[in-house]
């Protein structure tokens, strides 16, 4: 589907605001638990995820080399600095020798040692950092071309702030864990694993004091995982209410300067961004308590380790160079230990973000084209609805046996009530969303049964609030048809009026838009949008009240556009302005949801029935005065209703005293 329009935000306060308008307000009940896109963020945060390791493991298959290079590094540089304390104490030991080769060997050693270390540690760096950008990299590259297919459906249901949270920082802390996090996390578990066999080598008595203390370690991170994980769950749902909410009110900033808004809403997410202060700051006394507390376990083994191997040395059971060896390899047995502590943190928001990027990669489009759908070649246009019935919600029916058989270069116009479903009849045939019951064909093929794309091609649509790119004129009417010339782009905006406002921009059609175009008049953006319908040369085009936002002059120039865009089309028009649907080829009258009338404007006019008393309601509507006087300036007459005013009577009704609608 060719869009050439779009609908705007209407911004204002979703439904993660406080209660309370005050800064620090409390949010209301579970407004961080759960957005209305389902997803429950309480069910995130585990340390370990096994469908974000698989996952990820999958998508690091194809970079087997560079991880083999990442992992070699990792493992070398574990090893051989936990291979170093015994450099230190065969340096010791030479020293109280003072035997000289012995010193310059082991000195020798230890700095070949260093310098190995090094060039360990830099080919970790590096292939981590290689692998870990290009994961990014396809993974923005996968969110982006999936949020794309998903229905229009799943972005009625999700606040987009919410789904930008997703994209962006949650597909940060992915990518922070696998560009060094998770190869150091398992350097940290070899490097402890080796500390141990070197611990238990050096001196099996001392080793076994030293693991006295593990136990006491190992609760102090059970009692405090128990805690850090609903902080570390909280800090994730307080950012993405922030995030929602931010993006609703920049969406919104117009309608909230026009409600002079500003103050209340500034005091409301003064109170969502407190929340999200709060939980930082409760997740960060957590981290900073933890670090303390395994230090005074460090701090303890430390103390047992030199008061009993003083001991031992002083007895003449030990050496000064082992015990000086062994606390070494002690403190490299420990610096894991911190490390991992320190890396909890990221590992757990790693893996909360992975489970959420995964639940977004994991969503299915509502519909997907059939494996047998048929490519949509070129098509005459017609259109039949066969007893079409559909609702959003289960048992709440929005439209009913809708039965409506279009010809070939027809112009149809929706009309009704707000409600009565007419712009979601045209979302049916876009297949924007399936049909509940019945079906809808084009050229007498189910819609269901077409690959969506070649659907999408063979129509247009505009919409009420026009959408325009940032970027030029020229290439946002060429946006369905990049290949289009620049002289195609000149005829297509010459056709619809456009050319003359285009000619007295700045730089003509290389004239930058800013975002939505916002640079331009609502009516020039329009004109603009029914250039790119134009050019793209949809079979059918739908016209969603791509009238409404314009003045009188610029609709006088829109109505010449579509004598132009209408011409041998098949067109649905939906519009509350008589000038625009008068001329329909049949109007379409709907009424909650069901066709109660159709026919020509005269016709129905005639008929006195449900599109009469709309047109006489909205011709009252335009054509009194100020004062509720008639404007007979077309030489039309003129009656009293009841209360004695007088209005225009249009033409084909009598004057009646009935209230309007």
């Amino acid at each position: 589907m060719v869009f050439f329009g779009g609908a705007g935000s209407a911004g204002g306060w979703s439904g993660g605001g406080p209660a309370g308008g005050g800064p620090g307000g409390n949010l209301r009940p579970n407004s961080l638990k759960r957005s209305t896109d389902g997803w429950d963020d309480d069910e995130l945060g585990s340390v370990y995820s096994h469908k974000v390791v698989v996952r990820m493991a999958k998508m690091i298959a194809p970079y087997r080399f560079r991880l083999a290079l990442a992992i070699i590094g990792t493992l070398g540089f574990t090893i051989i600095t936990r291979a170093m304390p015994f450099a230190v104490g065969g340096l010791i030991g030479a020293a109280i020798a003072q035997d000289l080769d012995k010193l310059n060997n082991w000195g020798y050693a230890y700095l070949a040692m260093a310098a190995i270390s090094a060039g360990f540690y830099y080919m970790q760096l590096t292939a981590t950092g290689w692998i870990g950008h290009r994961l990014l990299l396809r993974l923005r590259k996968d969110m982006f071309a999936h949020l794309q297919k998903l229905s229009l459906r799943f972005y009625d249901n999700n606040e987009v702030g919410r789904v930008m949270s997703r994209v962006t920082s949650d597909v940060t802390s992915l990518q922070e864990l696998m560009t060094g996090g998770m190869l150091t996390i398992l350097g940290d578990f070899v490097g402890i694993g080796i500390a141990v066999l070197f611990l238990m080598y050096a001196d099996v008595q001392l080793a076994l004091v030293t693991f006295t203390v593990v136990p006491v370690l190992v609760i102090t991170m059970i009692i405090w995982q128990s805690y850090s994980r609903r902080a570390f769950v909280r800090v994730r749902q307080a950012i993405a209410v922030v995030n929602s909410n931010l993006q609703e009110n920049v969406s919104g900033v117009r309608v909230i300067q026009s409600l002079s808004r500003e103050d209340e809403n500034a005091k409301r997410f003064e109170g969502v961004n407190q929340q999200n202060f709060r939980a930082n700051i409760n997740a960060g006394m957590l981290t900073a308590a933890v670090t303390p507390a395994v230090e005074v376990i460090v701090a303890s083994a430390m103390a047992l380790v030199v008061a009993y191997g003083g001991y031992r040395v002083l007895e003449g059971q030990m050496s000064i160079e082992a015990l000086v060896t062994f606390t070494l390899l002690l403190q490299l047995f420990f610096d894991p230990v911190r490390d991992l502590v320190l890396q909890y943190t990221q590992l757990q928001r790693a893996m909360a973000g992975g489970e959420r990027v995964l639940e977004v990669l994991d969503t299915k489009p509502e519909f997907e084209d059939d494996p047998n759908a048929i490519v949509l070649q070129d098509i005459t246009g017609k259109v039949d609805f066969n007893h079409v019935s559909f609702n959003y919600v289960e048992d709440v029916p929005v439209l009913v046996d809708i039965d409506l058989h279009v010809e070939p270069g027809e112009t149809i116009a929706f009309v009704g009530q707000t409600g009565a479903g007419k712009t979601t009849i045209t979302a049916l045939l876009s297949r924007f969303y399936d049909v509940t019951s019945g079906s809808i064909e084009v050229d007498g093929i189910d819609v269901r049964k077409v690959t969506h794309d070649s659907l999408a091609r063979r129509m247009g649509t505009v919409l009420q609030e026009p959408f325009l790119f940032s970027g030029t004129v020229a290439e946002n009417i060429r946006y369905a048809r990049p290949e289009a010339t620049d002289e195609e782009v000149q005829d297509a905006a010459e056709n619809v009026g456009a050319h003359d406002f285009i000619m007295r921009l700045e730089e003509g059609y290389d004239t930058y838009l800013h975002e939505r175009g916002g640079n331009l008049s609502v009516g020039q953006r329009q004109l603009i949008s029914f250039a790119r319908a134009i050019i793209a040369q949809p079979r059918i085009l739908i016209l969603d009240e791509a009238t409404a936002n314009v003045d009188t002059q610029t609709e006088v120039v829109i109505q010449r556009a579509l004598r132009t865009l209408l011409a041998g089309r098949t067109s649905f028009v939906i519009a509350h302005r008589l000038s625009t649907i008068r001329n329909a080829d049949r109007i379409v009258v709907l009424e909650h949801g069901r066709i109660v009338e159709q026919g020509k404007h005269d016709d129905l006019l005639t008929l006195g029935g449900r599109y009469a008393r709309l047109y006489r309601m909205t011709y009252e509507q335009h054509a009194l005065g100020p004062e509720g006087g008639a404007t007979n300036g077309n030489g039309n007459g003129s009656a009293k209703n009841g209360n004695g005013d007088r209005r225009r009577v249009p033409p084909g009704l009598k004057p009646s005293a009935e209230p309007a609608g």
